[in-house]
């Protein structure tokens, strides 16, 4: 078995952009009301980084697909956050 190894800065690195995503939003939009609205807004993101990965491997951004996935993160923990999940 090949043992994974974890880069503890990059990880580092990774939430803390996720969780200045996670503020920007929070400084933005208004809490969830519901799952439905989290969902609905985590669906949203989702279909925002699925129209960036089904792009050409010429015509995809590599920076654009992190930051949607980035977003993706962000209100996944928002949806935990908001909804006191």
């Amino acid at each position: 078995m090949t043992e994974l190894v974890i880069h503890t800065q990059e990880l580092t690195d990774l939430f803390n952009e996720v969780y200045q995503e996670f503020m920007r939003a929070r400084q933005i939009h208004k809490q969830f009301n519901s799952a439905h609205e989290g969902y609905a807004v985590i669906l949203e993101e989702l279909e925002e980084l699925w129209l960036e990965v089904k792009k050409r491997k010429a015509d995809q951004s590599p920076e654009r697909v992190r930051k949607e996935a980035i977003q993706v993160a962000a209100m996944a923990v928002r949806f935990i956050y908001d909804l006191g999940i």
